[in-house]
């Protein structure tokens, strides 16, 4: 597997640096697993922000540090937490911590277009779901109103951007116009974490934007 495109450095430090939400660290650690890469550039960058802190000037702890360090020591163990089972019917191609969570049902959300979403366990302004298109679906003309990552699992597609693989990122905003089209012979599994909505574009996409959403 080659993997061509990589989210740029900037959003892989904003990563690191433990700022971005629940749903866009889900789909940066999608491509990490696949990527070492990025895995490597990720990891030096966390080596970095450690050594930040450990040259950095000490920092006054509180009055009552120590008392409350020694009362945590003699409380009773917590008892052991039961290990995140993964979801049996969850795609093999999504890396063990995304099976862990609880996902909804498939939905169709256009012809030939399928999603379901993954429920995390925390709100926020991400959306985190599965899409499915059949081999040869073109989607409509779209903008974004706001993020979106797009970690591909299984197939490919095409857009103005280039052509996107297993283990690619794609990533747009509210900048990005574009009508992605699935390769032929496979159907196009991908992973996406989403802010905001899609915005339909031509005659096509003003019919259709009362019934697609995602």
């Amino acid at each position: 597997m080659t993997i061509e495109h990589h989210p740029e450095e900037a959003t892989l430090a904003a990563y690191a640096a433990g700022r971005l939400d629940l749903g866009q660290r889900v789909a940066l650690a999608t491509h990490l697993a696949a990527c070492p890469r990025c895995r490597e550039w990720t990891r030096a960058m966390e080596s970095v922000g450690g050594a930040f802190v450990e040259d950095g000037p000490p920092s006054a702890m509180a009055e009552d540090a120590l008392d409350r360090a020694f009362a945590r020591l003699d409380a009773p163990a917590p008892p052991p937490l039961a290990r995140p089972r993964e979801t049996p019917e969850a795609p093999r191609e999504l890396p063990g911590f995304v099976r862990r969570y609880a996902f909804g049902p498939w939905r169709t959300v256009a012809p030939r277009v399928q999603m379901r979403p993954i429920l995390l366990p925390e709100d926020g302004p991400t959306r985190v779901f599965l899409l499915k298109s059949a081999p040869n679906m073109r989607l409509l003309q779209h903008e974004h109103s706001g993020l979106e990552m797009t970690c591909v699992l299984q197939g490919g597609f095409r857009h103005e951007g280039g052509h996107f693989g297993p283990g690619d990122f794609d990533f747009g905003d509210d900048s990005v116009s574009h009508q992605p089209q699935v390769d032929p012979g496979e159907a196009c599994l991908c992973l996406v974490a989403m802010q905001g909505d899609l915005r339909w574009k031509g005659f096509w996409g003003a019919l259709a934007r009362p019934f697609v959403r995602l």
